[in-house]
């Protein structure tokens, strides 16, 4: 039994494509399908059920799929034992939200660049729920995202907390000129956030939804600059981290709105294996770059309210 075909196997199954699990592994689909048919053999019995497409694991298949994940574990941390103390070298696949990324990525990228030079670093992108799982099932090396600090994590992951980031619900300049608001005060004004998986979003729906209030989103798009912009423009509330904000181009045409009964604060979690491999080091390095970014940010919103 070998490993390259219990490797094709897991991939298949992982991916639900023989197309897409061949381009992960950077081999051809009959390689792939080689690879499993080999496993098959071996085994005596039929992993796939190639009745339906893409195939599925059989039921035997599935109970293989879990044995054999925990067998590429153990190899993995097999290679661990020497190559631990190694610099790392090859592919170093990091995740990271966009709220981090904004603050962090450009000097990070470049610094990891100098002090590994063997290491080649792929970003992805996505809400922290993406990442996590991308890290469980073994397609990055580790994420880094925001969650609150009771974030259950997945078996076979451990977390440790970078930092606090504080969340500000912020106004046009001007269009909020009380000194402080509750959420019921608010509401009906409408925001600017996210698409629906964003964190915050689904934070602040729980907090209106806990006082019975509607959650009216008067416009959804993706990046915090774009928000920022419109929330100053005065087509909605934005809810921001505060060190964003404070590096906006658009903060001197925006108020911090003081909501008295949401003040959310979220902690920033890098997520990797229990066992991280030789790519530990470049991680370590990454979580203390974030570390330092955030705790030279911000901390406490000062809300800038016109004068009545």
């Amino acid at each position: 039994m070998k490993i390259d075909d219990i490797s094709a196997f897991v991939a298949v199954v992982r991916s639900q494509s023989v197309s897409a699990a061949a381009e992960t592994l950077g081999l051809t689909q009959s390689a792939i399908t080689r690879r499993v048919q080999n496993l098959e053999q071996e085994l005596g019995v039929e992993l796939l059920d190639r009745s339906v497409k893409p195939p599925k694991p059989s039921l035997m298949g599935k109970q293989v799929f879990e044995q054999c994940g925990r067998v590429l574990q153990e190899v993995d941390r097999l290679r661990d034992l020497v190559q631990v103390d190694q610099a790392p070298r090859g592919v170093f696949r990091i995740g990271v939200i966009q709220t981090i990324g904004d603050v962090v990525l450009l000097d990070t990228l470049q610094n990891l660049n100098r002090a590994f030079d063997g290491l080649h670093t792929e970003v992805t992108s996505g809400w922290g729920s993406q990442l996590v799982e991308r890290v469980a099932n073994a397609e990055i090396d580790a994420a880094v995202a925001l969650f609150p600090a009771t974030k259950v994590l997945p078996e076979g992951l451990r977390g440790r907390t970078l930092g606090r980031i504080e969340l500000v619900v912020v106004a046009q300049k001007g269009a909020m000129p009380k000194r402080a608001y509750k959420l019921r005060d608010i509401f009906g004004t409408g925001w600017v956030l996210n698409p629906d998986g964003c964190g915050f979003r689904a934070g602040l729906a729980r907090a209106l939804m806990e006082q019975g209030l509607s959650f009216k989103i008067n416009l959804e798009t993706f990046g915090a600059d774009l928000q920022l912009g419109l929330a100053a423009s005065g087509l909605g509330l934005g809810l921001m981290p505060l060190p964003i904000l404070e590096r906006s181009r658009h903060r001197a045409q925006l108020d911090i709105v003081n909501v008295v009964d949401f003040k959310p604060v979220l902690e920033i979690w890098l997520v990797q294996p229990l066992q991280p491999g030789p790519v530990r080091h470049a991680i370590d390095f990454f979580a203390q770059a974030v570390e330092q970014a955030f705790a030279e940010a911000p901390l406490k919103a000062v809300p800038k309210v016109a004068a009545r």
